[in-house]
This record gives C-alpha cells, sequence and structure tokens, in this order.
C-alpha cells in the first residue's frame, strides 16, 4: 500500500513534532554550538530529568532499550548461574538482554485479560537458582508493583523493571521505573517519549548500580583510559538526550491524549464485545500510558485475525500485531528447550491480538472511522444463517 491509500496510520511522528519543530531545531542547535557529542552536558541534564520524573535517583542513557537490559542486569550483579523470570508474551529484546547479561531466561505465561506476566505462573517457576524477576510493563500498563514487591518480598528476588512501553505509567502509587532496584527504558522512535534514532536508559535508586552501569556503557572505564570492567561501547548521544529532554515536558500530555483516545475506542468497541471483539483489560485507570491499544480477536468472533488485519489495510487502515510470536516459539530460542503449549495464554493471545492506530492527535472521527471498519467487516463475515448481533447496526458505517 502506498501512502496515498493509508486514510488511518499506525502512527504519525509528524503530526507530533511539527508544533515544537522550533524548539528541536534549537535544541540540536545547542549541542552543535557546544560539540560535545558524546556524554556531553544534555546528556547529563536529560539522565537527571527523566529519573526525576519518574521517581528514581539515577538515570543512565545507553544506546539502546535493549542495552539497558544487558547492561543493567550486569550492573546489578546478575550473570552467569543466575536464572531471571520473565513473560513468553513480551518483545524478544527481553529475553536477548537476560542472554546477554549471561544469564539463564526462565520463560512463564502471561494473564490473558492484560497480557501481563502471571506471577502465579511465575511462582511455580522459582528455584534455587532465580535471582530476578522481569515485569514487562506492557502495552503502557505497568504489572501491579504491590504484587510484585509482594511476590519478590516472599521469594527473595530482584525486581529488574523493563518499562520500555511504559514512560511515566503509574499504578499503586508507583512510577514505572520506581519499583525495583533498576528499570530499563527504550526510546526508540514511535515509543511515547521517542529519539530521533535509538536509545535507552537505565533507571535506579541504587548508587552502585548507577556507577557501574556508567562504567560498562564506557568500555567499563572509571576514567579515561582506565579500565575496571568489561565493558561495551553504549551510549545515549547527546545530540538525541537533547531532543529527549525538549520532548519531555509535554510527556504528560501526550499520555493524556492517549488515554482519551483509549477511553473513545472502548466505548466506540462496546457494542462489538458480543461478536468477540475485546479490548484489552485495563486495570490502572489513568495510569495506563497506552503506547499501545490492543484488542483480541475472540474464538466467538466470525472473523479470524488475520482476515480483519487485512480488511482494514484494505481500506486503509494500518495496524500492528505485538506480537505474532511468542519468544518460545522463536527459531533462534528453541535451545531454550520450550515447545509448543508451553505457556497456552501466550500462544493463543498471538493468534488473536491486534493493536489499533495509537497517538497523540489521532482524531475522534478516526476513531470512528476505525471501529466502523471493524464493525463491517465482523458483520460481513457471520453467515446468512447466523445473523450479526443487533447491537452492531449502530456501529457499523
Amino acid at each position: 500500500m502506498n501512502k496515498m491509500t493509508i486514510r488511518v496510520p499506525f502512527v504519525d511522528l509528524k503530526l507530533q513534532h511539527e508544533p515544537i519543530q522550533t524548539q528541536l531545531q534549537d535544541a540540536i542547535q545547542s549541542v552543535l554550538e557546544r560539540g560535545d557529542f558524546i556524554l556531553g552536558q544534555a546528556l547529563s541534564d536529560f539522565e537527571a530529568a527523566f529519573a526525576a520524573v519518574s521517581g528514581a535517583e539515577y538515570g543512565v542513557g545507553v544506546a539502546s532499550g535493549t542495552d539497558a537490559i544487558a547492561l543493567g542486569l550486569q550492573a546489578c550483579n546478575i550473570g552467569a548461574g543466575d536464572e531471571v523470570i520473565l513473560p513468553a508474551n513480551t518483545f524478544v529484546a527481553t529475553l536477548i538482554g537476560v542472554l546477554r547479561a549471561g544469564a539463564k531466561p526462565v520463560l512463564v505465561d502471561c494473564d490473558r485479560q492484560t497480557a501481563l506476566i502471571d506471577l502465579e505462573s511465575a511462582a511455580k517457576a522459582i528455584t534455587p537458582h532465580t535471582k530476578a524477576i522481569i515485569p514487562v510493563h506492557l502495552y503502557g500498563q505497568m504489572v501491579s508493583p504491590r504484587q510484585l514487591l509482594n511476590f519478590a518480598d516472599t521469594y527473595k528476588l530482584l525486581i529488574f523493571e523493563d518499562a520500555a512501553q511504559a514512560h511515566l505509567a503509574q499504578r499503586d502509587g508507583y512510577h514505572a521505573g520506581s519499583v525495583g532496584i533498576a528499570a530499563a527504558f527504550s526510546f526508540y522512535p514511535s515509543k511515547n517519549l521517542g529519539a530521533f534514532g535509538d536509545g535507552g536508559m537505565l533507571l535506579t535508586r541504587d548508587s552502585d548500580v548507577a556507577q557501574k552501569m556508567r562504567r560498562l556503557r564506557n568500555y567499563g572505564a572509571s576514567q579515561k583510559y582506565f579500565h575496571t570492567e568489561s565493558g561495551t561501547n553504549s551510549r545515549l548521544d547527546t545530540l538525541q538526550a537533547a531532543i529527549l529532554h525538549q520532548k519531555l515536558p509535554y510527556l504528560p500530555q501526550w499520555n493524556r491524549d492517549r488515554l482519551t483516545i483509549a477511553q473513545q475506542y472502548d466505548d466506540e468497541l462496546a457494542p462489538l464485545a458480543t461478536a468477540g471483539i475485546i479490548p484489552m483489560e485495563n486495570q490502572s485507570g489513568t495510569g495506563h500510558v497506552y503506547h499501545l491499544y490492543v484488542i483480541k480477536v475472540d474464538d466467538s468472533c466470525p472473523i479470524q485475525r488475520q482476515q480483519l488485519e487485512e480488511k482494514l489495510t484494505a481500506v486503509g487502515i494500518q495496524t500492528g500485531i505485538h506480537y505474532p510470536i511468542p519468544c518460545h516459539l522463536q527459531p533462534a530460542f528453541t535451545k531454550l528447550g520450550y515447545q509448543l503449549g508451553d505457556f497456552p495464554q501466550a500462544e493463543k493471545l498471538s493468534k488473536q491480538i491486534l493493536s489499533l492506530p495509537m497517538y497523540p492527535g489521532l482524531s475522534s472521527s478516526q476513531i470512528k472511522e476505525v471501529v466502523a471498519a471493524i464493525a463491517h467487516a465482523v458483520s460481513t463475515s457471520y453467515k446468512a444463517d447466523k445473523p450479526s448481533p443487533a447491537d452492531l447496526s449502530s456501529v457499523v458505517a
């Protein structure tokens, strides 16, 4: 599909950036004038600012969210011989981060209503070698901090948050990034707070973790040409930090816009529940920051997820799937020994979930257009001898 036929894009970054284009250009120009492109002043300023608004003490900028996980786990002294629990329903970066840290990933199933990690399943996976749990704050919704803290206290585990999709998310009185010993964030361009390229950050309340992380990202050096760790080169560029710092004050409003959009989606989609179109459950109220708005195309729906995706594409509505293949079924990770059927909820969701357009500036009319297209696809898929529910008539355009 060419751009001329797209009626509702999945993400529209231009719409977000146009109103603050001058400020962004000024931020870039200031770095150009200073010339401190690596570990410069704008990076230090952004690290402090992002940590402060997220309820953490320290921020350490790195090259990507994946590095924030891999190096962050190492900074927390997690490595060879340690087992780390994480959900099968996550982007592979979470799993790759554990492997790069030298630890053993132990996958568990997810909750069907939220797609978040199932702590009951996690409890069954505990062994004497389990050292940490990585709750993935998926789609912009946090795993319950209260439940996590109780879980970690019971089993004497470290909590290392994967908050790549949860910038400024809140739940149980906590911000994403303030619950565990450390948290990894991504600033991939389409995130709620996105750079103009790759970027990531580790947040922590522990000064030792922060200091070790700073060494690990910079060749393991505590000072120039003095290397105390076997580190790497993973530094958030000063230019990217300047851009992110300029965007940071707008993030709360952008998140509120996302919540408003999600609430309209909820209202508009409500009549389709009887036809098996079910939004992922929000258990966080206004603390959900909706990086993604995800629906389930349930077994009771007359149309399958793939068919619905194709029908929406055909009328110019872009969608996504997050994620179509659970980690344990990815060819690269067969060596972990998992098989089809090991995590039934994650596997079932991977066949049913569909992410709808979601970004600040998505209009009410566009939301209605998306929902009407879904309703039309569903209603026309019912067989002649099985009429569609009466309450769909008000939704179909």
